[in-house]
């Protein structure tokens, strides 16, 4: 009987440490401590008017693209229209989260791009946080 005794004694006085464990959850649109941040998404449809004119703003766009870390995930392709409307150029651009992506629209090297792209091409552009 001591013994059972000196053995829950030993468990009690002696717990093992273990590491606390920080939840991860969102609070009203902000993150909480260590949670990993959701991507955030350009989905960009696209008419283009003037195909000559039309490189120069993928060239205006790149250094845009390059400071925020812009990733094609689809530019282009072969697409079937299932349902509304379709443009003949789709493109999903990745970045690493929704401010990444927000801040690659506003930047001026961006902004100085869409008005070369609006010269040239009709556009549906939507800034999405990805899951």
């Amino acid at each position: 009987m001591f013994f059972i005794f000196i053995i829950h004694f030993y468990r009690w006085k002696i717990k093992p440490k273990i590491p606390e464990v920080h939840s991860f959850r969102r609070c009203r649109g902000a993150f909480i401590q260590g949670e990993n941040m959701s991507k955030g998404y350009w989905i960009v449809r696209v008419s283009v008017t003037n195909p000559e004119g039309y490189p120069a703003y993928l060239q205006a766009a790149k250094p845009a693209f390059e400071k925020y870390g812009a990733h094609f995930v689809v530019r282009g392709g072969q697409y079937e229209c299932m349902e509304g409307t379709a443009r003949e150029r789709n493109v999903v651009v990745e970045f690493a989260d929704l401010a990444t992506a927000n801040a690659c629209y506003q930047s001026p090297e961006y902004q100085a791009a869409k008005a070369v792209r609006q010269r040239h091409a009709e556009a549906d552009f939507v800034i999405i946080e990805g899951a």
